[in-house]
């Protein structure tokens, strides 16, 4: 099953909302994914991200008008993903933002579709793709000390996905909210 909806009043308080479509782990899998942090952490110091927020981005959004997001909400639920998998086996650092993450040595091509649909969808509400290529990962660890990753990452994970979720993000001190807004449905048969 999916996570949890959040009620659809999102939005009704800001005038743009950030937003993003991701990969929610099961809890299982996002339990096993902050073990990883965890494991990594003496390592690479920094702070270790909430298990209930670890996801796989699809699509950062940034903000959007609210109106675009009441339409992004709604139509979300038609919105269908091929299911597929994913095996988690590295771990991987951005830099500049002092990230350490999880992801596959290399993007499975169902993956990589899945992203390219989207963002092909999301093209015809007028959002623009980015120009860096896709790099599936699950932020791991923030603000970590080490500039290499560790050597060896945990037993590998498999992630199985049949659904993404459409997420607001909401800036708070300390971090940021994850709100779910939308979630397609899996495809059936």
């Amino acid at each position: 099953m999916g996570p949890p909806l959040a009620d659809a009043t999102y939005n009704q308080r800001m005038s743009t909302i950030r937003l993003f479509y991701a990969l929610w782990p099961s809890p299982p899998l996002a339990a096993s994914l902050a073990g990883w942090a965890e494991a990594a952490k003496p390592a690479m110091g920094g702070r270790a991200m909430r298990t209930e927020t670890l996801h796989l981005t699809l699509a950062f959004l940034g903000p959007v008008d609210s109106a675009l997001a009441d339409e992004l909400a709604a139509a979300t639920p038609e919105r269908r993903l091929t299911p597929g998998d994913v095996r988690l086996d590295r771990f991987g650092v951005f830099h500049r933002q002092r990230i350490l993450w999880a992801g596959p040595a290399e993007t499975p091509p169902g993956l990589q579709q899945a992203h390219d649909d989207l963002w092909q969808w999301l093209s015809g509400y007028g959002l623009t793709p980015p120009t860096q290529p896709f790099r599936p990962h699950v932020t791991l660890l923030r603000n970590i000390t080490h500039a290499a990753p560790p050597a060896d990452a945990p037993a590998p994970l498999d992630w199985h996905y049949d659904r993404m979720v459409l997420v607001a993000s909401e800036s708070l001190t300390g971090g940021s909210r994850y709100r779910i807004v939308a979630q397609s449905r899996p495809l059936v048969g």
